[in-house]
């Protein structure tokens, strides 16, 4: 299949020819809802910790008469059904969440987003993006230029530096290069802008 090239000022300069394995793949949601809920369990800390009934610096004296007051028995105030009690089951600060993604089944639930992209025309091509000064206001003009708005994630085959400390103070965009994309970017962000160069890297990655 072949994809639509533009230049920085959003005219159409000329075709470039893909894979259909990479973007041109049938779209599959269970897979793509899988990879992304891995890529997100993967990231987390698992460091979170809640006290038991054990570690809760209360008094273990018996609060209040067993018979005689109405109210239901209780032992200690650290008990679980009571406020400031410690938990029931509690998280110890060493789970483990990650979840085990095959490699043939990363690489597929990614082209099947970029194919969905693709599909959707929220995958624009260009020929390259550089910026001549760490200036916000060039990266902008630039990605206003191409006749996108919102929120948008560039892909590059490589980044300078002018270029990343341009994109640093714009919230809504987000620069990385081919080899940092991932599924939750790609499927969190409503346009995805690649250059020539990254789409072949991200072929050679992927195909």
């Amino acid at each position: 299949m072949e994809l639509k090239v533009i230049d920085v000022k959003g005219q159409a300069a000329t075709n470039l020819s893909v894979s259909d394995e990479v973007f041109g793949r049938e779209y599959n949601e269970d897979l793509v809802h899988q990879l992304v809920t891995a890529y997100q369990a993967n990231a987390r800390a698992g460091n979170s910790k809640q006290k038991s009934r054990c570690e809760i610096a209360k008094s273990t004296r018996k609060p209040f008469a067993q018979k005689g007051t109405g109210r239901a028995r209780a032992g200690m105030a650290s008990s679980p059904l009571w406020r400031g009690g410690g938990k029931i089951f509690p998280n110890t600060g060493e789970e483990n969440y990650t979840q085990k993604v095959n490699r043939k089944m990363y690489r597929a639930g990614f082209a099947a987003i970029l194919s969905r992209l693709v599909s959707e025309d929220r995958l624009v091509v260009i020929e390259d993006l550089t910026v001549d000064a760490p200036k916000t206001k060039l990266l902008a003009d630039k990605i206003k230029g191409l006749g996108i708005a919102g929120r948008v994630l560039v892909i590059t085959d490589s980044m300078d530096e002018n270029l990343y400390l341009s994109s640093r103070n714009l919230p809504n965009v987000l620069v990385l290069e081919a080899y940092q994309a991932d599924p939750v970017s790609l499927v969190r962000f409503p346009s995805v802008v690649v250059t020539r160069g990254a789409v072949a890297k991200i072929e050679e990655m992927f195909a």
